[in-house]
């Protein structure tokens, strides 16, 4: 029974990785002041945010990377 309740939550995880990965949320949080970038934000900023998105895309389609 624990292993169904595993994999589950396993699942829930999945799902919720994936949402919040979607186009369409980003584009809803872009539109929201609190996530919107600055464009004052320096470039090596930029540059790193953009590497984070990068990985965390990687993960949401189920790569791993170290």
């Amino acid at each position: 029974m624990s292993g169904n309740k595993d994999h589950r939550q396993a699942e829930l995880a999945a799902d919720i990785r994936r949402q919040l990965g979607s186009e369409a949320t980003k584009r809803f949080l872009r539109t929201l002041p609190s996530f919107r970038l600055e464009t004052t934000t320096p470039e090596h900023f930029r540059d790193l945010l953009d590497q984070l998105d990068d990985l965390e895309t990687g993960e949401a389609d189920g790569e791993r990377r170290q």
